[in-house]
């Protein structure tokens, strides 16, 4: 199977580097963030959604208006939209973008984030929340005669969305969340699993429960992981450059008060932190320290190499089974489009060349 890149824009520059600043949506930037991971050749970008941020809704109609060809990704947190209004968003903004629209959704994994949105639902039922939410999703997109419904979480009557997604039978729905009660929810409706970026042994772990999920209903799952690569020229070059992303996110979090990250609620974040207790280098070159030193806040660990090296490391990734590939930097923009000129073209030709090699093993036999 061939692979897929996701990018990821945010509506002002900020990472563990680079402190935010100026007004909390920048047109300018957006604009550029979009079209630059249009010209690198990413497949999808993922805008996505903080309790406190920009609406990721808008942000994709924006930056849908001034690209053509790149398919966005919609970070969603099920409970604060009804779902028979959220069907009737999300087909709209399918519509509007022209079938290029995809939705990832969060069931939340800090009940501090999710207050702050006045959501007072514990983790688990959360997830319980999430599994009706989405079985009625997929229901007003596919449905032509309106139903009413009556769960533990959502009641209406007469439900119905006149618009329909232009993608058939629904958008792609991209799922996160490791913990027990995610599981289950995981194997009934994701068409891809998203993982943080995990060793190579916790990857085949996690994918093979969630495939096993999957196959209690009858169900196959793609797998996306999610890494933000650190390039250079050698080897030892790319290293030293990680260090002093190391060095200027600590000096970041010293100015801001924050001391160093401990664990959080989301199991994601756990499992990070699991890798990291490893030590700050594992598998080939996988690099946990900025996991470490957050508390895995995000998707925070590292492939530190020269593009080949990098390349090569995700293709160990794509033989356990993982078709998709999140990568964002730390200089977001600038990697981008960085990531355009050797990574993705890289990587896509070694898993040509991987499946050209499988498709002649049956006629050497």
């Amino acid at each position: 199977m061939s692979i897929e890149f996701i990018g990821m824009i945010q509506s002002q520059k900020v990472s563990e580097i680079h402190a935010a600043s100026g007004p909390a949506i920048d047109r300018d930037y957006v604009k550029a963030f979009a079209q630059a991971h249009e010209a690198a050749g990413f497949d999808r970008i993922l805008v996505p959604h903080h309790s406190t941020g920009p609406s990721a809704t808008l942000t994709i109609s924006y930056a849908a208006a001034h690209t053509e060809r790149v398919h966005f990704m919609l970070a969603h947190r099920p409970g604060f939209t009804v779902p028979t209004l959220a069907a009737r968003q999300i087909a709209s903004l399918d519509q509007f973008s022209g079938g290029r629209l995809a939705v990832h959704f969060i069931s939340g994994g800090s009940d501090a984030e999710q207050r702050r949105d006045g959501d007072y639902l514990d983790h688990d039922q959360r997830y319980e929340r999430t599994d009706e939410y989405l079985t009625l999703l997929r229901r007003l997109w596919t449905s032509d005669q309106p139903f009413d419904h009556q769960g533990k979480h959502y009641r209406f009557e007469a439900g119905f969305s006149e618009v329909k997604p232009v993608q058939k039978p629904h958008v792609p729905i991209y799922f996160g969340g490791a913990s027990e009660a995610a599981l289950p929810v995981a194997g009934k409706h994701a068409d891809v699993y998203a993982l943080w970026g995990e060793s190579l042994d916790q990857v085949k772990e996690l994918t093979t429960r969630v495939k096993a999920e999957a196959a209690r209903h009858g169900r196959t799952v793609r797998f996306s992981v999610s890494f933000r690569p650190i390039l250079a020229a050698t080897e030892d070059a790319a290293w030293a450059r990680a260090e002093s992303i190391l060095a200027r996110t600590r000096q970041l979090r010293q100015e801001a008060g924050y001391s160093r990250g401990g664990p959080q609620q989301s199991e994601g974040a756990r499992r990070l932190l699991a890798a990291a207790a490893q030590g700050t280098r594992v598998d080939k070159r996988l690099w946990t320290a900025i996991a470490q030193e957050t508390g895995a806040r995000s998707n925070s660990t590292a492939l530190v190499g020269t593009p080949e090296q990098v390349a090569e490391a995700l293709l160990d990734y794509y033989d356990l089974g993982v078709t998709t590939f999140l990568i964002r930097g730390f200089d977001p923009l600038e990697d981008a489009i960085d990531y355009g000129r050797e990574l993705i073209p890289r990587t896509r030709a070694l898993v040509a060349e991987r499946l050209a090699a499988r498709q002649a093993a049956p006629l050497a036999a």
